[in-house]
């Protein structure tokens, strides 16, 4: 009995006998009156895995439900190929390009075919039909060459630019019903797991969602966000005008010698962009109100680099920029609250100091002058170090912090006097027609790579705190990001690229024996699908230095 196969469940802290070569699914079916949830996929020595994997080696085995962030991932995964199957059945030749995650879902534009309330309909239907045959996902894996093959046959031309830019031996894909497509990730077994889903018109196509994470019982509910979809979807025509649109569209310019060329029309478009926020700016300070711009996002957006390039454009319109950071206006240490882990929480609001905040804005709009806080993180209290601003005839406020969509932030400061701008990487890139870049994801990489060069933070402490960021996001900066004045999207086409070797060095450093190395394995894998770009092309003002490193502004 000492020498039977058995694998360590992570859920049940027990080892569990197994028969070489059951899958995930079987050995479930084993344990399932031991586990309080149904799961979709599961972390097999630290390494995300469906639940059709084999086991026949001892392996350490934690099933993952759909509240879970791979969970998750997984099942909207399997969801988007029912609606791809369905649509393949309803509208032979339409295409499904989805594009990124917005109201609670994931916007899907639907080409050869108008994306109507009648069409989302009909495709729902399918989907449902899909769902109740409790159909398999069958995983496949075979040469590169046969796979491209099986893609141009069903005209996911996408696919197959992008496969044949990788140049890998073998490649997985997924079969359903006779129909396949390849997926950035894991699938769940069958269609029948996949019972709560929605699909809505939204704006010009669909908005396809998912649990709620909140109720995984019932689909989420839609959010209007008309500010964020619009940021989103000027930069698609932008990306559809340079015919740069996807993974294989980059990895085929840096293979033809274009980099450069990418490189600086993206970089330009910044510079329009910050330009015309600017002018905007101007037009209302004349106009006797703007005297306070209130710079907001989160984590790893872009909002310093944002800010000091604002700061130039308003000097050009002879306004003289005078900045704030709020992160000298935390209360001290011992006064600030605990988030539910018990570790101070500077994501809080109330981790700064309001009333003085809010004095401070009024004198210095008033005209007079004030003595400047400053924070010292060593110590965790304020200081003052004799430093003083006051503003002239000329003078506007630049105030840069995850808190300044907030009303509750400036609620002393009478609604004329600001304008408020969110920043956020609104990733329009993505990997192919059915796999987007995740926002999330790109900003995480960039924190990685700045915490690692700058701040001293391992990968791993990094990946180990995102959580609790997203946290402190969800509650203190999503909700307010539709009262933004203008909104600034700060990703760049070229950007994966660049990061691509930064992030794979500092992400190798995460031990195999933790959980978080599921997390960098992942980020790996994805970052494996494009092209490498040397960082010393981009120019010293991008945006992008903030992270790497080489800017021209001072931090």
């Amino acid at each position: 009995m000492s020498d039977q196969l058995k694998i360590y469940c992570v859920n049940l802290g027990e080892y569990i006998p197994v028969s070489g070569g059951q899958t995930l699914h079987q050995i479930y079916e084993e344990i399932r009156d031991r586990l309080s949830f149904t799961p979709v996929c599961a972390r097999v020595n630290n390494k995300t895995e469906d639940l059709a994997f084999p086991v026949f080696m001892p392996k350490q085995v934690e099933f993952l439900s759909v509240k879970s962030p791979s969970g998750h991932r997984c099942y909207i995964r399997s969801l988007c190929m029912v609606l791809y199957r369905a649509l393949v059945t309803l509208y032979p030749g339409a295409r499904l390009v989805i594009s990124h995650s917005v109201s609670r879902g994931y916007y899907c534009r639907l080409e050869g075919v108008k994306a109507d309330a009648a069409v989302a309909a009909a495709l729902r239907e399918e989907m449902r039909r899909l769902v109740d045959r409790d159909l398999p996902f069958e995983r496949k894996e075979r040469l590169t060459p046969d796979v491209i093959e099986i893609m141009r046959r069903q005209g996911l031309h996408d696919k197959v630019k992008l496969l044949e830019s990788l140049h890998e031996l073998y490649t997985v894909y997924y079969r359903l019903d006779g129909v396949c497509d390849c997926y950035n990730g894991n699938l769940v077994p069958r269609t029948g797991m996949l019972q709560v889903f929605d699909l809505v018109p939204y704006e010009k196509g669909l908005l396809l969602l998912g649990p709620d994470p909140a109720d995984d019982s019932r689909a989420a509910t839609p959010l209007a966000q008309p500010k964020l979809y619009r940021a989103f979807t000027d930069y698609l025509k932008f990306n559809s005008i340079i015919g740069i649109r996807d993974a294989g569209d980059v990895n085929s310019v840096v293979a033809g010698a274009g980099t450069s060329m990418m490189i600086n029309v993206a970089e330009a478009l910044h510079t329009k962009y910050i330009g015309a926020i600017a002018d905007r700016i101007t037009e209302r300070y004349h106009e006797g109100g703007a005297r306070v711009v209130l710079i907001a996002g989160p984590s790893s957006s872009g909002k310093t680099t944002f800010t000091k390039r604002l700061a130039v454009q308003l000097l050009t319109n002879l306004l003289n920029p005078v900045m704030i950071s709020l992160d000298n206006y935390f209360v001290d240490r011992n006064r600030t609250p605990r988030d539910q882990s018990g570790d101070y929480d500077y994501e809080s609001l109330f981790a700064l100091d309001l009333e003085l905040f809010n004095d401070h804005l009024n004198r210095l709009i008033r005209g007079e002058r004030i003595e400047m806080p400053y924070y010292n993180f060593e110590r965790g209290e304020r200081e003052y170090r004799n430093e003083s601003i006051a503003l002239d005839s000329h003078s506007i406020l630049l105030i840069e912090g995850i808190h300044g969509l907030n009303p509750e932030l400036t609620r002393d400061v009478v609604p004329e006097m600001k304008y408020r701008i969110y920043v956020s990487a609104l990733t329009t890139l993505a990997i192919d027609d059915h796999n987007w870049v995740s926002t999330t994801d790109n900003r995480l990489l960039r924190r990685i790579i700045r915490d690692y060069k700058y701040r001293g933070t391992s990968a791993l402490d990094t990946i180990r705190r995102w959580p609790s960021v997203r946290r402190g996001e969800e509650q203190w900066i999503f909700p307010y990001q539709e009262n933004a004045d203008s909104m600034f999207n700060s990703s760049l086409l070229f950007e994966l690229g660049v990061m691509r070797d930064e992030a794979e060095r500092v992400l190798r450093n995460v031990p195999r024996d933790l959980p978080e190395y599921a997390e960098a394995h992942r980020l790996r894998k994805f970052l494996s699908c494009f092209s490498s770009i040397p960082s010393n092309m981009i120019p010293p003002n991008s945006l992008l230095r903030e992270f790497l490193g080489g800017s021209s502004f001072h931090y």
